[in-house]
């Protein structure tokens, strides 16, 4: 693979992953503080796409707070 291509998705993600984590964590926290915060996990999903590719894709996982084993 092109070492340019490589490189600009590599900072794409590393930008995603920062990014949703911060978000997650401020959601979190204002779910705390409002005392909403489901008892339960969490479902996460992402979708990716991009364009001028024929290309969507998702992403789902489980989020847990460290109060949930």
């Amino acid at each position: 693979m092109d070492e340019d291509l490589n490189m600009s998705m590599r900072k794409f993600l590393k930008q995603v992953g920062v990014t949703s984590q911060k978000e997650i964590e401020n959601a979190v926290t204002r779910a705390r503080e409002a005392g909403t915060l489901p008892d339960g996990p969490m479902v996460a999903r992402v979708r990716l796409t991009v364009e001028g590719l024929d290309l969507e894709h998702e992403v789902e996982g489980t989020i847990r707070t460290e109060t949930q084993s």
